[in-house]
């Protein structure tokens, strides 16, 4: 079924028992036995207070995901397959690519650098050849 405990990065593990799943009655279409299953799925992880996130991966999160965040606990929701176990593995996807995403490092900053002499030269080359282009069919006399 579902992991014990899901590695989001290296030295990030998550284990399943920080999870608290919810299950409610999902909109939409189910048949007969749509007013009898709960197929839609809350799963909720606490981010602010959970023992198992490092510390700087918990900063990154907390800053990053705080448009998502109510209380520090981050929440997905899944409701679009007709199956509780196919929706409850939706939203662990979800929530592991969220965290995955706001707890990764960020890109290096980029190092400016100027163009070589020879791209340079290359460069006004090419400009010289093409205003020479133009230049002489400006001079050409109109054909009859």
């Amino acid at each position: 079924m579902l992991p014990r405990e899901i590695s989001i990065q290296p030295g990030f593990v998550l284990p399943a028992d920080e999870l608290n799943w919810r299950y409610s009655r999902s909109s939409g279409p189910g048949g007969q036995s749509v007013n009898t299953s709960d197929s839609r799925v809350e799963l909720a992880f606490d981010v602010a207070g959970s023992p198992s996130i490092p510390e700087v991966a918990r900063e990154r999160a907390l800053i990053r995901l705080a448009g998502r965040l109510h209380g520090g606990v981050l929440t997905v929701v899944a409701s679009e397959h007709r199956s509780q176990l196919r929706n409850r593995e939706a939203a662990l996807e979800r929530l592991v690519d969220a965290l995955r995403t706001a707890t990764s490092r960020p890109p290096r900053p980029r190092r400016a650098t100027k163009p070589s002499r020879g791209s340079v030269e290359r460069r006004l080359k090419a400009k010289k050849q093409r205003s020479a282009t133009k230049r002489d069919r400006r001079s050409a006399p109109p054909h009859d």
